[in-house]
């Protein structure tokens, strides 16, 4: 089978390319000597171990090293490839390439985003809240390249079975508990794709609307991203964090750039993994991607978390839903998710230890993951809980 990362190609950053090949090695080598990575491990209670989470608070992101195994990996691929075969054969089309109904388009829900080749569609616009103040360089593609690719899949788990099955990997599911407790709650589920000499940047930015002003704010107000990676990512196609920014409240990120004469903001680092890898990133850090100019194929499944208390009762805000005050009953429904999550993987993994979402164990909820949960899926992001 010729699978994605058999197609790369590549294009580079014109005049600036001598500049942005520096930046990215130097970046590199620092991301490597701060202590924030290695494989996941527990206390003897079972829990996060505390190592792991000193070094987190401290950087604001963590690299778990070897989360998938191949096995995995390929299931997550395939249902990769069969996605991006049914997208829209253009932005608005209710068609894929091959005349059958193109994914999302029976959705109400936010669900593909698209971009110029090697764009950025966010920075420098007032979309997301404006948060995305200053524009990223746009290089130039390469001759006949698409006129819009499709970089970010909103409501992923209704896609693919294996996206799924990974959310609720008790790993995962495990680190979630350990940085917002064991009532932790659901963000968002995505997608992004970076394709070689197309993927799309993402303007440097801090996520979280809601409690920059709270006088309860502290460094995990607004939650944190895992981020599993299908074929790893490196400094040059993956995300960049300036470590400890989300111990500092809002950043002026217009002064940040300005002050470093571009958009490679010195203090930052990239978040680089092999396939496999699954990081997690603090929402509140300053972090951003470039355009991938790389011949490699970035694919992240992105799955976000909250602490409970900071959803209960919270009018929400962001671009993946319209504001509403989350109750516990919204809460409930969306969470309902990370239930049929598990019971997926149990189904496909019998060996494997489930873990064990507290808020639904003490309650006696249950949601088996079978055709009529599938069917209930259709549209689950609109009960997004965005803050």
């Amino acid at each position: 089978m010729v699978t994605i990362q058999e197609q790369a190609i590549a294009v580079d950053y014109g005049d600036d390319s001598d500049a942005m090949a520096a930046y990215l090695r130097a970046g590199g080598e620092k991301a490597h000597a701060l202590g924030n990575r290695g494989p996941v491990r527990r206390d003897a209670s079972g829990a996060l171990h505390g190592d792991i989470q000193d070094a987190y608070w401290r950087c604001g992101f963590y690299v778990f090293e070897g989360v998938f195994g191949q096995e995995e990996l390929a299931e997550i691929e395939a249902d990769m490839l069969d996605i991006l075969d049914r997208l829209p054969s253009e932005q608005g089309a209710p068609h894929d390439a091959k005349g059958r109904p193109a994914l999302g388009a029976d959705c109400a829900a936010p669900t593909l985003f698209w971009s110029k080749p090697l764009g950025d569609p966010f920075g420098g616009t007032d979309l997301a809240n404006g948060r995305h103040p200053v524009k990223m360089l746009e290089p130039t593609p390469a001759r006949d390249t698409p006129a819009e690719i499709v970089y970010l899949i909103l409501g992923s788990l209704q896609f693919s079975d294996a996206c799924l099955r990974a959310y609720g990997h008790p790993d995962l599911l495990t680190i979630s508990a350990g940085i917002n407790g064991e009532d932790f709650v659901p963000f968002t589920d995505a997608i992004f794709v970076k394709e070689p000499g197309l993927g799309a940047s993402v303007a440097w930015h801090q996520d979280g609307v809601t409690h920059w002003d709270s006088p309860t704010w502290d460094q995990g107000s607004h939650g944190f991203n895992i981020m599993a990676q299908l074929y790893g990512c490196t400094p040059a196609n993956g995300v960049w964090v300036v470590p400890g920014s989300h111990k500092l409240g809002k950043v002026d990120i217009g002064a940040a750039v300005a002050a470093a004469g571009s958009e490679r903001l010195p203090d930052a680092v990239p978040i680089v993994c092999a396939p496999g890898d699954v990081a997690i990133t603090n929402r509140q850090a300053l972090h951003g991607s470039f355009a991938n100019t790389s011949p490699d194929w970035r694919v992240t499944l992105n799955f976000g978390c909250h602490r409970r208390a900071s959803i209960l009762g919270v009018a929400g805000g962001g671009l993946h839903n319209a504001p509403a005050v989350y109750d516990a009953a919204r809460i409930r429904q969306r969470a309902r998710l990370i239930a049929y999550a598990i019971d997926a993987r149990r189904q496909r993994f019998p060996d494997e230890t489930p873990f064990v979402y507290q808020p639904f164990a003490q309650s006696g909820d249950s949601f088996p993951w079978d055709e009529t949960a599938r069917q209930s899926m259709h549209d689950y992001n609109l009960l997004d809980l965005s803050i």
